[in-house]
């Protein structure tokens, strides 16, 4: 089995979707949505212990809706849960949503990370800016997009570094494509021991991430846990993601996505997954490739997830740049 990556190396080469960001430098916080050209099957799957969340059981295979027009991903903690609300107005404007007699209501999830204590200016008055934000990034949606500090991933921090928004994508047998999307805000580190080298270099492609590798051991630094803050409590990390692919995915299948998806945290960070993060992946399928999967090729498509996913952290994390008044430092600067 041979990835490759695809011509953006972003989610975005999955065909049939768009992303947009907003991000506030003052704030130090913003919002990513990932649009579907036309409404695509969704799934979710929460492994962390701190999620904040809209509109997630819906996506149950067990439940009635089975398409969604977008999915959202936003920094403030509860408060950015009204981003989605800003992007279900501008897609009402647009005539998009699940029809309900004379209505058209647009099926919008989302999730949240904690930025709040990243030194960013959070006196916002009376009622918070996620709303617009959300409004905002619909705005910009395109199949290019920045990736680093901006959107979602605008306040994003991990363990000892700043974290960021994170994407890339692969090419598997038969032509399929499958894309990621993630917003890096763990209480783990992406880098091994605090140092250079990503724990997802394994799955790298093409020096995506700075080519390093691994070092030439890991034994110690295994075990050498950092986590952002040890006097963390639940809801000050969290990441969010998004797994897509253009296969042709019933709602159970899109789960099952989902659930591969992470294993690409487990590679990515460590830990992953604990009491104080949020940890979350929503599955889109768009099924433009018009392909239904065999069993082997399903296979490959789930193993594909969990590598695409790894790689989409790190991304996030490399490419994230210095700002005044930054908590932690950016990978670029260390040597």
């Amino acid at each position: 089995m041979s990835f490759t990556a695809g011509p953006r190396n972003l989610i975005t080469d999955v065909s049939g979707l768009a992303v947009g960001n907003a991000s506030d430098a003052r704030l130090k916080s913003g919002v990513t949505v990932v649009l579907c050209e036309r409404p695509a099957v969704a799934a979710v799957q929460v492994l962390g212990g701190a999620p904040g969340t809209r509109e997630t059981d819906l996506l149950e295979p067990h439940n009635l809706v089975e398409t969604v027009d977008a999915v959202v991903l936003s920094g403030g903690s509860a408060f950015g849960l009204d981003a989605a609300s800003g992007v279900q107005a501008a897609l009402r404007e647009r005539g998009i949503g699940f029809q309900v007699g004379v209505h058209r209501i647009p099926i919008v999830p989302g999730a949240i990370l904690f930025d709040l204590a990243n030194g960013g200016d959070k006196d916002w008055g009376r009622y918070p800016p996620y709303r617009e934000l959300g409004f905002d990034a619909v705005q910009s949606a395109g199949r290019d997009f920045a990736i680093g500090t901006s959107g979602a991933g605008t306040g994003a921090l991990t363990a000892g570094l700043r974290g960021g928004l994170g994407s890339a994508s692969t090419v598997i047998s038969g032509g399929i494509t499958v894309g990621a999307l993630a917003a890096v805000n763990a209480v783990g580190s992406a880098t091994i021991g605090g140092g250079r080298h990503f724990w997802a270099a394994p799955f790298e492609i093409a020096a995506e991430f700075g080519g390093l590798g691994l070092p030439q051991t890991i034994a110690a630094s295994a075990t050498d846990i950092r986590l952002k803050y040890r006097d963390a409590v639940p809801a000050e990390n969290t990441t969010i993601a998004i797994i897509a692919t253009d296969a042709v995915l019933t709602k159970a299948a899109a789960k099952r996505l989902a659930m591969a998806a992470h294993d690409g945290f487990a590679r990515a960070l460590w830990p992953s997954h604990t009491p104080f993060d949020g940890d979350l992946v929503f599955a889109l399928a768009t099924g433009t490739s018009g392909v239904p999967l065999s069993t082997a090729e399903a296979v490959d498509l789930y193993v594909a997830a969990g590598a695409t996913m790894a790689r989409a952290i790190a991304r996030g994390v490399h490419a994230a740049t210095a700002e005044p008044g930054d908590r932690f430092p950016a990978w670029s600067s260390l040597r």
